[in-house]
């Protein structure tokens, strides 16, 4: 048994040795300065891209320090970090009631999700082509003669597939928070269809309705990287960007020009690599400063994720369809750890390549959340750049309530931090230095148990 204590005793050692060390302004490598608009309360501060190339994984090494830290006063600002996301859930269903035919139209209600809502994207058959059809809707709380009922539009709906344009179910409405809508659906052939192509007019086309978080609760995004260079050969238009390691990418926008009134519906394929590392890059010492830790030298697979922009601006047989959608999520993963290249191609087809203005790369909105007291903290710093830290750990953030209207903080351009000074290595453990001597004391415990157990044994034999 005496082994098996030194065992524990070697073990409890090791893990003491092996705390996470303390965050101290001098040992961070990188400032920006954090401005604070005059007043008192929460602050918040949106996070660019250029704080992930140089902060640790998940920025778990952050840490705000108050004017007077490189003066002794190693004090934290506690903060909290925020990613915009919608505050409803995820899409809804809204299930389909009294679905039939009156006077030519289809009719039917939809109840709706207990939430705001906006756009209401209509289910219909996918193999129902070149149509069009208005949708007049009203919204109601109680169905039925007692029902007292809002009119809410006429919206527009197609599929001009026969034209080589997109398709839309949507019904754009404003924020409503109505129990049931009413829909009554003029469906017929869009024009210039072939015969045969349109769809059957029944009610069995609606199979149901989706309901996505509404407009003003949407996903906020900032730009990662832009680009007006965009080159065109053969079929397909490119836009190439270089990104450095660990900014995330998940969101592809573009930008036309004004002057460009034209309707087209395109396919766009984005293409991220990550570059593979030097040979033994990860080995040196100024790679492991800027905090890698990818020392995978093989060379990485492409990852490609795949979306469509449209436009349709027209007046078909006596109705406005007008619809645009120039981004999609486009969710990175192949530049987490290393610089990756991230080939945005436009396929054009047989049609002329679209005057695009911009490209852009986005990612949702992140920001750092903190408290001022009565009197503004004038030049707090944001420190960053500390591989041997761990995530912090505050109440501020486990209790984290955002404010409705926080203060508006600002970050200054990042700079190296004049006070850094490199960690000192912390002095090998004893079973560090020497490993054997563990091995031996668990080997030791081991034999010491066995021989416990076999004497057990043998006396439960007698």
């Amino acid at each position: 048994m005496k082994a098996a204590a030194l065992m524990a005793l070697l073990l409890w050692q090791s893990a003491a040795t092996n705390e996470p060390p303390v965050a101290q302004p001098d040992h961070l490598r990188y400032v920006r300065v954090l401005s604070v608009a005059a007043g008192a309360g929460q602050a918040c501060a949106v996070l660019d891209a250029q704080i992930f190339p140089h902060a640790e994984p998940a920025l778990i090494d952050l840490r705000i320090f108050p004017p007077n830290a490189a003066t002794g006063a190693q004090h934290e600002v506690p903060y909290a970090i925020t990613m915009s996301e919608a505050v409803t859930e995820e899409t809804q269903p809204a299930r389909l009631l009294n679905l039939g035919r009156v006077g030519g139209k289809i009719v039917f209600d939809l109840e709706m999700p207990e939430r705001a809502y906006s756009d209401v994207t209509l289910e219909i058959d996918p193999d129902a082509r070149n149509f069009l059809a208005t949708a007049t809707v009203t919204g109601m709380d109680m169905l039925g003669p007692k029902g007292r009922s809002t009119a809410l539009g006429s919206f527009t709906l197609f599929d001009l597939t026969s034209q080589h344009l997109s398709r839309s179910t949507t019904l754009p409405l404003e924020e409503s928070t109505f129990h049931y809508l009413h829909v009554a659906l003029s469906v017929s052939p869009a024009p210039g269809s072939s015969p045969g192509t349109a769809p059957p007019i029944v009610p069995a086309m609606v199979r149901g309705a989706q309901v996505p978080p509404s407009r003003e609760e949407q996903i906020l995004y900032t730009t990662v990287a832009e680009t007006t260079s965009v080159e065109t050969a053969g079929r397909e238009s490119l836009a190439t960007f270089e990104i450095p390691p660990r900014v995330p990418v998940e969101r592809i926008e573009f930008v036309l020009s004004p002057a460009f009134k034209g309707n087209f519906s395109r396919d766009v394929r984005v293409t991220a690599t990550a570059q593979p590392l030097a040979k033994g890059a990860a080995n040196n010492a100024s790679s492991a400063a800027e905090g890698d830790v990818d020392n995978d030298d093989r060379a990485p697979l492409p990852e490609t994720v795949t979306g469509n922009i449209l436009r349709v601006h027209a007046n078909e047989a006596g109705r406005e369809i007008r619809t645009e959608d120039l981004d999609f999520p486009a969710i990175l993963g192949a530049n987490l750890q290393r610089p990756a290249k991230v080939d945005v191609v436009i396929e054009n087809g047989d049609d002329q390549p679209l005057p695009i203005k911009q490209v852009r790369l986005e990612m949702r909105q992140r920001e750092l959340c903190f408290d001022v007291g009565a009197v503004r903290d004038a030049g707090l710093g944001l420190y960053y750049g500390d591989p041997a830290l761990a995530a912090p750990l505050y109440d501020y953030e486990r209790l984290f309530v955002a404010a409705d209207k926080p203060l508006v903080a600002t970050l200054g351009p990042e700079q190296m931090n004049p006070q850094f000074t490199p960690r000192p290595q912390p002095p090998l453990s004893f079973t560090e230095r020497h490993p054997q001597v563990l091995w031996i004391a668990l080997i030791a415990a081991i034999c010491a148990l066995g021989a416990v157990a076999l004497r057990a044994s043998k006396n439960v034999g007698r």
